[in-house]
């Protein structure tokens, strides 16, 4: 009988590591969710996707060193993937003494302590594209140099290069996955797109009168959330450990997604209104990415138009 993988997951109960766990039990890992605190947790996403029954949930406080050596030598994991952060590049600058503590101190933390227990459990760090921040030449490349705006683009960026370093000076096997903006029905309602379409839906039964955005003259690469997961995967099945853009490669307007999104439950236009409280002191104007990288090593591939994303992501949130 051969035994099963291991994985632990951190930050299960958001976007990403639903989709994660979903498919690391169809391959059959034995997943364990970490969680902040064992009270008030919402496991929604988790039931959404029928696993809740198949993960295994643990406490475990990332800040503290020594809770995350007693989950590694509870279950002796065979890969570690963190997908734990303050993820909001909004709330980052209405907090960044606890996103930049939190999201750079939670990856010293896990490497230290796979370091300490054992070096041979494969680690993958949810990097972002926020680490290159404005960049004048597009498309962006693994090589392209770090530029920041935001704390949280800032806190990433310091927890990537500590995980090249644990890579680097002490041979662990350390992955980064720096994925560009990608959605899903999973995503809460605070980031953007599930907040316009959640709020469309609301104007089109009578419950909202406007939508209140920012700058919506940005564009992002953005792309659909359970593709990207495969890749995290991936990354981690190498025999040479690396980091990889994982993105569509090319950018879209807000504006041009409000407006289908709009167009979609035949909307006034005049019901979308610019707050000025909703725009950042940094904002980059325009990003995306090249994962020719990704593609030629990991064989992965994305050929999703985000419209195509959107179409999805609507039709499952009338469902729910």
């Amino acid at each position: 009988m051969i035994n099963k993988k291991i994985a632990i997951i951190t930050g299960i109960t958001g976007q990403d590591a639903p989709y994660l766990a979903k498919l690391l039990l169809e391959k059959n890992y034995k997943v364990i969710g970490i969680l902040r605190e064992s009270f008030s947790v919402n496991l929604s996403n988790l039931d959404y996707l029928g696993i809740k029954s198949k993960v295994i949930f643990e406490t475990c406080d990332l800040s503290n060193m020594a809770s995350v050596i007693n989950i590694l030598n509870k279950y002796n994991p065979d890969e570690f993937y963190n997908l734990a952060s303050q993820s909001s590049v909004g709330l980052s600058f209405a907090k960044p003494t606890e996103t930049l503590s939190f999201n750079i101190n939670s990856v010293i933390n896990i490497l230290e302590a796979i370091r300490i227990t054992n070096n041979k459990i494969r680690f993958y760090q949810a990097s972002s594209s926020e680490i290159f921040g404005d960049i004048d030449t597009l498309p962006i490349k693994e090589t392209t140099v770090f530029n920041p705006v935001s704390p949280y683009g800032i806190s990433k960026a310091s927890a990537h290069w500590i995980v090249v370093n644990y890579r680097k000076a002490y041979g662990l096997y350390t992955t980064s996955g720096i994925l560009f903006n990608h959605e899903s029905v999973l995503r809460s309602n605070d980031f953007i797109i599930k907040k316009v379409i959640k709020t469309a839906i609301d104007i089109k039964d009578g419950k909202q009168d406007i939508l209140e955005v920012g700058n919506i003259d940005i564009k992002r690469d953005f792309g659909y959330a359970p593709n990207y997961v495969e890749a995290m995967y991936l990354m981690m099945q190498k025999e040479k450990s690396d980091d990889y853009i994982i993105c569509s490669g090319k950018s879209v307007s807000l504006k041009e997604i409000i407006y289908y999104i709009f167009d979609y439950f035949k909307l006034d236009k005049n019901k979308i209104v610019v707050n000025e409280k909703f725009i950042r002191p940094n904002e980059i104007k325009d990003i995306y990415g090249n994962s020719s990288k990704a593609k030629q090593i990991l064989n992965w591939n994305y050929d999703l138009d985000f419209f195509e994303v959107l179409d999805i992501i609507i039709n499952e949130e009338l469902k729910r």
